[in-house]
């Protein structure tokens, strides 16, 4: 019927624009019309999916395409995830062979949040492209950027391609300032609980004010770390509340010579505020660290110590001296005091959607060679039985009695004091989490010329940093027999800890880049 084709459509419309509600009055258009529409009691189920009603969205759920797809998010909200992904890929074939591109869309982005937290990022980033394309989503595709750092990064030629959804974006006029300071802002959605939190206290604390001024901006949510942050020093506008073009129209009037953005393609990105060029000079700093394809981001922050290529980045590199982080954990630490193990223990304490298979391979050589060793796993995806048995799939090359699974708990820091050597990530470095591991007394083993190498070097621990994998696999060997190192004084008194020599060192590139 075509009036049920019209309600359908508008509940499509519906859907794009968020309103749950309008999709009931839809559905219930629909089966006021036929009260046995699979399509009627599909929409039906999406709305209240929407609204987080998931026992009536599974209940309502038809058998056809679009009901499937609404059960196979109900699984992942569930967090059933082998059911979730099996579904996910059903949908997307049947999809793809039907021609359906709304469905198909909505299963590729929508499956992209299970393969992530199931440890298949190089999936979910395929998954977010082809749904951008589909869609023309700025969103999905910086969504698909960030994950492709998981297996190495996005060419420079796929993240110029982000660029080309702003081509109608009208930048505002560049103008030269003569300010008695250089005025520098912030801008992040993370002045909260956040691992980025860890290390924006100094830009906040510790800079010139005789020759700086700063404005942050902040485009998130508010908590209690928010408080913490907030100083008398800075400019603070909370501006979570306005869109893109809003917030950069404020950063413009406030006239700031240089906008540092500390988010990058990571959720809630602020690339589209810096799309309209409110800044005459732009940074992407310290929350991302690849390309953000964006050409009106100016530079990226990067370090002396990483081996950044120039060739593989849309901005000009600016290395900062040492460590492109400081690190200034914005909740207080609890003592290092390591137990004795009975056996040597190995911990990852990473993300486990960075655990490659080839990393995988360098870990159990480790366990291997060392008699009586485990190695303990903990990660969001070990709070989850779906998410275990995944992992252990995974690790199916491992002697069972060698690995230990453990979820995710608040008292994570003091489990650090059980780990002999933490195993870094490759190729995507961890970045707090080894900040953590070292301010807990516990060394990192990682390889050079990453974002692991740039931490521990700032640390004075580059003796951790292997330059292959046999060497990664022979420091992490050496370090089990030297036992506990008790790094914590030295991490204290080091550079990665030293905000106002970091400050320093920034500043200085901030006054060369303004001029």
């Amino acid at each position: 019927m075509e009036e049920i084709s019209d309600w359908l459509r508008l509940a499509d419309k519906f859907a794009d624009d968020g309103n749950a509600e309008g999709m009931l009055g839809a559905a219930q258009e629909i089966l006021a019309l036929d009260k046995n529409s699979a399509d009627g009691y599909a929409v039906l189920a999406e709305a209240d999916l929407y609204l987080g009603n998931l026992d009536a969205a599974e209940n309502f759920a038809p058998e056809n395409l679009r009901g499937r797809l609404v059960k196979a998010a109900v699984a992942s909200e569930k967090f059933e995830l082998i059911t979730a992904l099996k579904s996910f890929a059903e949908v997307i074939d049947e999809a793809r062979a039907a021609g359906d591109k709304k469905i198909l869309s909505k299963a590729l982005a929508w499956s992209a949040n299970s393969l992530y937290l199931a440890g298949d990022a190089k999936t979910a980033a395929e998954n977010l492209r082809e749904a951008s394309a589909l869609t023309g989503s700025a969103e999905l595709f910086s969504k698909h950027l960030f994950l492709s750092n998981y297996n190495g990064g996005a060419a420079k030629s796929v993240a110029q391609e982000y660029d080309k959804f702003f081509a109608g974006v009208e930048q505002f006029a560049q103008e030269s300032y003569s300010h008695e300071k250089i005025r520098v802002g912030y801008i992040s959605p993370d002045f909260r609980q956040h691992a980025v939190a860890n290390f924006v206290a100094p830009l906040l604390n510790d800079f010139d004010s005789e020759n700086f001024s700063v404005s942050v901006y902040q485009t998130g949510a508010s908590d209690f770390v928010t408080a913490r942050l907030k100083s008398g020093k800075v400019h603070w506008r909370d501006l979570q509340s306005f869109d893109a073009e809003t917030v950069a129209r404020i950063i413009h009037a406030d006239e700031i010579d240089i906008l540092v953005d500390l988010s990058g393609h990571t959720q809630n990105s602020c690339l589209p505020v810096l799309a309209y060029k409110p800044a005459p000079v732009q940074i992407c700093a310290i929350g991302y660290t690849a390309t953000t394809g964006l050409s009106a981001v100016d530079y990226v922050l990067s370090d002396t110590n990483c081996a950044a290529d120039e060739n593989n980045f849309t901005e000009k590199i600016l290395r900062v001296e040492g460590c492109r982080l400081c690190y200034a954990p914005f909740a207080e630490i609890p003592a290092a005091a390591h137990v004795q193990n009975s056996r040597v223990t190995f911990g990852s304490f990473n993300n486990f959607a960075k655990v490659t298979d080839e990393i995988l391979e360098v870990w159990r050589e480790i366990l291997n060679a060392v008699p009586n060793s485990r190695l303990v796993i903990k990660s969001k995806i070990c709070s989850i039985s779906d998410g275990r048995e995944i992992v252990m799939r995974r690790l199916k090359n491992f002697p069972r009695e060698s690995v230990e699974l453990r979820p995710y708990s608040r008292d994570y820091l003091e489990q650090y004091n059980e780990i002999e050597v933490a195993l870094d990530t490759f190729p995507y470095n961890g970045g707090v989490t080894t900040c953590e591991a070292l301010f807990m007394g516990v060394p990192v083993v990682t390889l050079r010329g990453g974002l692991g190498a740039s931490i521990l070097s700032a640390a004075g621990l580059t003796e951790f940093v292997a330059r292959d994998s046999g060497e990664y696999i022979e420091k992490a060997v050496e370090l089990a027999r030297q036992g506990n190192l008790n790094l914590r004084e030295k991490v204290l008194a080091s550079r990665l800890m030293d905000g106002r020599k970091y400050m320093q060192a920034l500043e200085k590139i901030y006054m060369e880049i303004s001029n």
